[in-house]
């Protein structure tokens, strides 16, 4: 939804705008299952191996996909064959010139390489949890301290979505050991959705353009929270079809993120339809191709390992 163009003036571009939020849900639900993961206490290999074969094939795939037909046509991205080799092994064009097409794979798969030294760290004393107050301070360094804006601010983006990543690791041992929110904690994630929420869809709707978007991004972070304590309350009341309807679109997440944009989208926006039937039969399509997607490489990476 946040992908599919829209008017700058409709009265749903502002909360469409915000569907920029799901990016650090993924980040956030991600970091409480590397704490599932490194509970098991498996070897470090291991822990690595499992992590970048579920994303990495698919990475590759599409990778493929993608950037060789734009190499043998117009190279509008990969401008020599290294670059095309960089850009399929891991979007070194993200890292080095903020160039964005899957940009969030290389993040995440860049993230999960800190995981075991974080989780080592907070399990020795839990006063190292507040190391994301500092990535957020750091945030703040990119954008306004000039040599490191100049030096690494092309990919603020990524900056602005690690303290998210590391907060779900340490929310991990509250998801594992089941702790329930009292009615107290409650109202707050409440109060912190309301106010957040607001916030975010006034400076989309009102202000875009005119301000840091890390600014908003780091106003994601207790939107995010709180959101998704509050979704995982309603989805306990839900009924079991529409929970396995969820279920089974978030175990091709990673495919429809890969595919939607470059793939479907970009063929789709051209037949001049509304908004919303844009959207529909972008997603019909990208969640049919993504099941695909899925079958091939689950069958691949069982040959691999």
């Amino acid at each position: 939804m946040f992908h599919v163009g829209l008017d700058r003036y409709d009265i749903f571009y502002g909360l469409k705008r915000c569907g920029n939020i799901g990016v650090d849900m993924f980040l956030f639900v991600s970091g409480v299952g590397m704490w599932f993961a490194m509970a098991k206490n498996h070897s470090l290999s291991r822990f690595f191996r499992h992590r970048y074969l579920r994303v990495y094939p698919t990475w590759f795939l599409l990778a493929c996909l993608f950037y060789i037909p734009d190499y043998l046509g117009p190279r509008a991205y990969s401008v020599s064959l290294t670059d095309l080799v960089g850009d399929i092994a891991v979007n070194w064009d993200f890292w080095l010139y903020d160039e964005l097409t899957f940009w969030y794979v290389p993040a995440v798969m860049m993230l999960y390489f800190f995981v075991p030294a974080y989780v080592r760290l907070i399990k020795r004393s839990a006063v190292w949890r507040w190391l994301p107050v500092l990535m957020i301070v750091w945030c703040v360094a990119v954008q306004w301290v000039r040599p490191i804006h100049e030096s690494v601010g092309h990919i603020e983006i990524f900056w602005s979505r690690v303290p998210i990543f590391f907060i779900g690791i340490n929310a991990g041992r509250a998801v594992m050991e089941q702790r329930r929110s009292d009615a107290h904690a409650t109202c707050m994630a409440l109060l912190t959705l309301v106010s957040t929420a607001a916030l975010c869809i006034y400076l989309e709707q009102m202000r875009h353009g005119h301000f840091p978007l890390f600014v908003e991004r780091l106003v994601y972070i207790p939107l995010c929270c709180s959101l998704t304590v509050l979704l995982c309350m309603v989805f306990a009341h839900t009924p079991r079809w529409l929970n396995t309807s969820l279920r089974f679109l978030g175990g091709i997440s990673l495919e429809i993120y890969l595919i939607h944009l470059h793939f479907v989208l970009c063929r789709v926006e051209p037949l001049g339809w509304s908004y919303w039937p844009t959207f529909l039969l972008t997603l019909v399509v990208s969640v049919a191709i993504a099941w695909v997607v899925r079958q091939l490489t689950t069958r691949a990476v069982s040959y691999i390992k």
